[in-house]
């Protein structure tokens, strides 16, 4: 489990470190990639074995669906996160951004409104606009380190013409874990706006310490009607190139829907990724997932200490994702001038704030999942970048 060789992934048609110049402006050979939420590392030997054994079979024609990969996320979530799935209920997509495309295609028609709550991961607003549907928008509250809904905004934003809330939990992009109180209250919300719930819930295996994730079908069940929750192993296990996702969903008739649709399209998911996802959600790819919070706590702990020893800058404390949510407010900088100081003079390519919609002015977003001598060097180009500041 080395979490910290580096490795070389320019040259691979990686998009997180491919387009640095193309999207940033930053030489690829000089820069630094903290944006695209992947990892750094190598996934979880048994995955790399399951690969390895497919390959060395070297037969890749048509298949059926194995039902081993069912049960195997079946397992995963009743051991990981104490929720009983019903093996019935899995639709498989190509991956959870096709999954929230393939939901705002089935119960929403264009024209039609679909509520976010910002800032959050900046994909739900591409999507949604890319349908032409349009986007119903809630800021969340800030109070301290922490974002909380604002539910009197919500009922003031809304026009009648919304069909779905598209919700992030764990939170994307400050790492919030909702309470399982305010899960049930964004249930009952949505039950009143008779909305279509999908919850994107992809990062909940990256907990730290004492917090405890809570499926949103555990904490709302009497809302099973129009719950549809998205999951899958690309994340926690660094597979998003497989294109795999699972939909979860509880209700048969949305199900049905939801599944004939997939079937109409012709669609099924590749095969290397059932197997990838399967050796992954079994006991050795628990074990690997420990070892990675182990590492990733430590990078956390490392880059907050650095960063936040920059005068006026702030990463707030992350109790879920491997995403840094740091506010560059305190320096009274305009967004203009510390983008340009982050990507000129640290040559480091984050998400930017704005993209995450509003409250998100004022922030960047940097992915820790990276080998430790990758989260160091960034600390150094950016104290450096702002080194006037001391």
């Amino acid at each position: 489990m080395d979490f910290n060789q580096i490795i070389d992934r320019r040259g691979t048609h990686s998009s997180r470190w491919d387009t640095l110049e193309s999207k940033f402006g930053i030489p690829m050979d000089k820069g630094l990639s903290m944006w695209t939420a992947d990892s750094d590392y190598k996934t979880a030997p048994c995955v790399l074995a399951a690969v390895k054994k497919a390959l060395d079979h070297g037969i890749f024609g048509y298949y059926a669906k194995p039902e081993s990969y069912k049960n195997a996320i079946q397992w995963w979530m009743r051991t990981r996160h104490n929720w009983e799935v019903d093996t019935d209920r899995i639709v498989t997509t190509q991956g959870l951004g096709h999954a929230i495309a393939t939901c705002i295609d089935i119960f929403s028609e264009p024209g039609d409104h679909v509520l976010i709550f910002s800032p959050v991961y900046l994909e739900f607003r591409f999507k949604i606009e890319k349908a032409n549907r349009i986007v119903t928008e809630s800021p969340l509250k800030r109070v301290g380190d922490a974002y909380y809904i604002d539910f009197d905004d919500a009922e003031a934003r809304m026009t009648g013409k919304e069909k779905l809330l598209i919700w992030c939990s764990p939170q994307n992009p400050s790492g919030r874990i909702w309470t399982t109180e305010e899960l049930r209250s964004v249930a009952e919300f949505a039950a009143r706006h008779d909305l279509i719930i999908v919850s994107d819930e992809i990062h909940h295996d990256i907990v730290y310490g004492d917090n405890e994730f809570v499926p949103m079908d555990i904490a709302a069940p009497e809302h099973r009607d129009r719950l549809i929750i998205g999951t899958s192993a690309s994340k926690t296990f660094n597979i998003a190139g497989m294109r795999t996702g699972n939909l979860i969903i509880p209700d048969k008739d949305l199900y049905e829907r939801v599944a004939g649709r997939l079937y109409q399209l012709d669609y099924k998911a590749n095969i290397l990724g059932y197997h990838m996802t399967e050796a992954a959600y079994s006991p050795e790819g628990a074990e690997w997932a420990d070892a990675q919070i182990v590492h990733l706590e430590g990078n956390r702990a490392e880059f907050d200490a650095g960063i936040n020893a920059i005068p006026g800058v702030h990463s707030l404390p992350l109790a879920s994702t491997f995403l840094a949510w740091v506010d560059f407010s305190g320096t009274g900088m305009p967004f203009e001038e510390f983008d340009k100081r982050i990507r000129e003079r640290a040559m480091i390519a984050p998400s930017v704030g704005p993209d995450f919609g509003a409250g998100g002015e004022t922030f960047m977003r940097f992915n820790l999942a990276a080998p430790r001598a990758r989260i160091t060097e960034a600390i150094d180009r950016l104290q450096s970048a702002f080194s006037d500041l001391q």
